[in-house]
């Protein structure tokens, strides 16, 4: 869900030009118009908005889903905002607890962990790159200990040779072992737990 800020900017430089663009007849006045369109959707962009805008645009973007600070801090730099808007804007939204950076690292690991099957290794990459501190990611991560990541490594393994013969052992089990290596689990565990579950697959 984006979120375009409206922020009553003049449009007194196309006024400006556009007596000259007539004058120029049909040579391409179509397309200066969209020029000039786009020109004034980035400065419009460019200019960000007020405090009160930041947080509207922060409470829109996290309707969809949490986000941590970094990530809300990101998208309003991107939209113009200036630094000490952007600051008290999600200062105050941080203060309600409407950011929390702690309850968003254990919901994303939480979920990653649980409907897309991530391990360790790949959620602490993910939760580096919303932004969240080493500290607070090492907490949330603390919640999956050793045994539900194998349980969790052996699930996956079992849906792919559900319903599907093993033909060339040696080629599927390095497959699987590269899938769960992608999904961030180490290569010990994903091995191990490939050979067990293979061995409880095969007739």
């Amino acid at each position: 869900m984006e979120y375009i800020d409206d922020d009553g900017g003049s449009d007194t430089g196309y006024r400006r030009s556009r007596s000259r663009s007539d004058r120029a007849g049909s040579r391409g006045g179509s397309d200066h118009r969209g020029e000039r369109r786009q020109r004034g959707e980035g400065t419009q962009r460019a200019e960000g908005g007020t405090e009160a805008q930041a947080k509207d645009a922060c409470l829109r973007l996290l309707s969809d889903r949490a986000r941590s600070r970094s990530e809300l801090e990101k998208k309003l730099i991107s939209r113009g905002y200036e630094t000490d808007i952007i600051t008290r804007a999600l200062d105050r939204l941080q203060e309600i607890g409407l950011i929390d950076d702690a309850d968003f690292a254990n919901q994303w690991v939480h979920s990653r962990h649980t409907y897309s099957g991530k391990g360790k290794k790949a959620l602490a990459v993910e939760l580096r790159l919303k932004g969240v501190d080493q500290d607070v990611a090492t907490e949330a991560l603390s919640q999956i200990d050793a045994e539900d990541e194998r349980e969790r490594a052996a699930d996956l393994v079992r849906k792919k040779l559900r319903n599907k013969p093993v033909d060339d052992r040696d080629k599927v089990m390095r497959r699987l072992v590269a899938m769960l290596a992608r999904k961030g689990y180490s290569a010990s565990m994903s091995y191990e737990v490939v050979k067990a579950e293979m061995a409880v697959a095969e007739p």
